[in-house]
């Protein structure tokens, strides 16, 4: 699609005409605030094929086969001509001629053209929006989130809906839902990023269900469920996946799904949340104290910089010596903690593997 850059203003600082393909294909005139949306299924194919191809020529017989596919009628290239002439009255109709005065629909001796000129497309901002977000996950998840929603936003429904009998409409229909699930699942991550697992998880479980060939989509519903605590969900997210998989294309699940179950399965530490730690001024950061489960900074609590007495001499003992090395042992035994935990998983795990019908809890009992 050949448009102008993002909306250009004309002379008079109005943003000119919109052609838009997420969903129905229609044209809204920002002048007027008029919208034209042909009616016919034909004349929507017709319509649709230009947009997408605007600024380039369509021979007639492209055209033909667009609209009639591999049987057309006797007087085809009459009945196209037709169309032509029926699409350029409502767009005329609709609102005013492109920047140069001209028809948007051009007469040419191979065919016909849309010309694109300083109009613009929902697509294009599509497109600009996704890039932004994508640009943004990394260093900001929450602004990136919302560009991306912005960006789906724009869709009214499936791209070029009522336009895809032909194979031109058809491709670009096509190549503009896979965007569009690219960019929900790139919004899912920023929100995982920035830890709004509980809806992510609400929304992949639904996702999952409408798209169960994505693997990124169980890939992301995964993560959300163990980060909500639920390890045995995600886990048979997992097989859900694998069965879908294996039935519909006969292949196993990939590397990076097989990668996140395995993680999953040991508490990978990879899969918790990244929490930024931010200093105050003035506050002496404590080396070695590692968060660790239960042990949260408290709002209010005393810090380093508040333990010392600006009274205590030269031969003072110092706290902050002391506060460090707790700290250290603290997070020493946190981590100990968690690794006789896994420890403790893998060997429940082993025992109901050893012996059917019971089961292992923790205290070295089993039922």
């Amino acid at each position: 699609m050949e448009f102008g850059a993002h909306g250009v203003r004309d002379a008079h600082g109005d943003i000119g005409v919109d052609f838009r393909v997420l969903g129905p294909v229609e044209v809204f005139d920002r002048h007027t605030q008029a919208y034209v949306a042909p009616a016919g299924a034909k004349q929507r194919a017709l319509l649709g094929a230009l947009v997408v191809r605007a600024g380039h020529v369509l021979s007639a017989d492209r055209l033909i086969h667009e609209l009639w596919g591999d049987r057309p009628p006797v007087s085809a290239a009459n009945a196209l001509q037709a169309h032509v002439a029926r699409l350029r009255r409502l767009l005329h109709q609709g609102g005013t001629p492109d920047a140069d005065g001209h028809e948007w629909i051009a007469t040419r001796s191979m065919g016909y053209l849309l010309r694109g000129g300083r109009a613009t497309t929902d697509a294009q901002r599509f497109h600009r929006l996704s890039a932004e977000g994508r640009a943004a996950l990394g260093s900001d998840p929450g602004h990136a989130a919302e560009l991306l929603r912005g960006a789906l936003a724009l869709w009214r429904g499936p791209a070029l809906e009522g336009s895809t009998r032909g194979p031109i409409c058809a491709v670009e229909a096509d190549r503009l839902e896979e965007l569009r699930l690219t960019t929900l699942e790139t919004l899912y991550d920023a929100d995982l990023r920035s830890g709004r697992h509980a809806e992510a998880a609400r929304e992949l479980e639904r996702l999952t269900a409408g798209h169960p060939m994505r693997e990124r989509l169980y890939d992301l519903h995964m993560l959300a469920l163990y980060r909500c605590g639920r390890q045995s969900e995600a886990l048979g997210v997992y097989e859900r996946a694998r069965r879908q998989l294996v039935d519909a294309l006969g292949v196993e699940p990939g590397p990076a799904l097989r990668e996140r179950m395995e993680a999953i399965l040991r508490h990978a530490p990879s899969l918790a949340l990244p929490r930024p730690a931010p200093t105050a001024p003035g506050v002496l950061p404590v080396p070695g104290l590692l968060p660790v489960r239960g042990l949260l900074p408290v709002p209010g609590a005393a810090t380093v910089a508040d333990v010392r007495d600006p009274s205590d001499g030269p031969g003072a003992p110092a706290p902050a010596a002391t506060l460090v090395e707790l700290g250290r042992e603290i997070a020493r035994l946190g981590e100990r903690i968690e690794s006789l935990s896994r420890e403790q998983d893998a060997l429940i795990r082993r025992f109901n593997l050893l012996a059917p019908g019971a089961v292992a809890v923790p205290g070295g009992q089993y039922v």
